[in-house]
């Protein structure tokens, strides 16, 4: 009962940080940012300078720089994840007689993600530049309220396109820019979009298939071993009927690898499963992420010079064409050519 308590404990833990964290990304003076602001500041007061100044270094380096990093750690996940899966999963499934391509499915996922992280990370965002500048302008309208024609960017010095924004990790604008993934060491914006959604997709799939493996060696173990149907003694000598907090205890003493990789599996599943899901949101609703959490921020946001002061701002997502129109349009965005075609 101890394992089962602290395990469920330590998921409710994550799940609700992560949810925390999701809620508060988009406010721009949340709880959440108030509260580490807090903390800072009483932890600079205790913390050295010098030490402050190195943290800082090393916190800038890693989040505000491309770095390799997370792309290694991403890797190394992976492949603690499968050497663990083919060790003791793997080899179980093959002296119980697992169907063959049950056993071949995670991998063949696994391939498919490694090649759209491959194809995603190295691939060209849809980078603005003075030579394209003049016509990625011309693709998408400006809105007049979260994008506004005429700024140029102060740092590549050229005219900004709709849906663009300037990424300062990879020190460029983006067109259709919708966010900076650290897991894949690149931005994700117009020409990418697509393959990283095909990743996300491939990535909870390939999570998924591994827990369902690993649950259904564990249900069968379980139904061999007939300890489903009986009963067991307490430290008293009493006799009680098989409980699933007993049964948690039993797989762990007994498969203590295994029951800590299909945990881990499992928490990672519904992790990436919510996140893909706001991806597909995003993707169904022709919205980007940077779109997502201005379009959150804008009731606080000051006016802009070309809306009335009287007048509150009021944001509309005038890109969204249907679902399947802006499902389509993700992986293939359109040109100045098609824009023409349509007007």
């Amino acid at each position: 009962m101890d394992f089962l308590t602290l395990f469920l404990i330590y998921l409710c833990s994550v799940l609700a940080l992560t949810a925390l964290l999701c809620l508060c990304s988009g406010k721009k003076e949340s709880f959440l940012a108030r509260s580490v602001n807090r903390a800072s500041q009483v932890l600079s007061l205790v913390i050295p300078s010098q030490l402050r100044r190195v943290t800082h270094r090393a916190l800038h380096r890693l989040f505000h720089t491309r770095s390799c990093l997370f792309v290694v750690l991403h890797i190394g996940l992976q492949a603690a994840v499968f050497g663990e899966y083919t060790w003791e999963v793997f080899v179980y499934c093959w002296e119980l007689q697992f169907h063959l391509f049950l056993l071949l499915l995670p991998y063949l996922l696994l391939a498919g993600n490694l090649g759209c992280f491959l194809l995603c990370s190295r691939a060209n965002p849809g980078t603005v530049t003075k030579s394209n500048a003049a016509s990625l302008v011309k693709v998408y309208a400006y809105d007049g309220v979260m994008f506004q024609r005429g700024l140029v960017c102060p740092t590549c010095s050229v005219e900004k396109p709709a849906r663009s924004k300037h990424c300062s990790v990879c020190r460029t604008c983006v067109h259709r820019f919708d966010h900076h993934c650290v897991w894949v060491n690149n931005c994700i914006g117009a020409s990418n979009a697509g393959v990283f959604l095909l990743y996300l997709l491939s990535l909870t799939a390939t999570a998924g298939a591994v827990a369902a493996v690993t649950a259904a060696l564990l249900l069968q173990v379980l139904l061999l071993s007939n300890i489903l149907h009986g009963t067991y003694l307490d430290a008293q000598g009493q006799e009680h009927p098989v409980e699933i907090p007993f049964l948690v205890q039993h797989l762990f003493l007994t498969f203590p690898r295994i029951v800590f990789m299909l945990g881990f599996v499992i928490l990672l599943t519904l992790v990436l499963g919510g996140y893909c899901s706001f991806s597909l949101y995003l993707a169904l609703t022709n919205q980007t992420t940077n779109e997502w959490c201005k379009s959150r921020r804008f009731g606080g946001s000051p006016h802009l010079p070309s809306q009335p002061h009287d007048r509150p701002l009021v944001y509309k997502n005038i890109y969204s064409k249907g679902i399947w129109r802006n499902l389509k349009e993700i992986f293939n965005p359109p040109t100045v050519l098609e824009r023409k075609k349509k007007t």
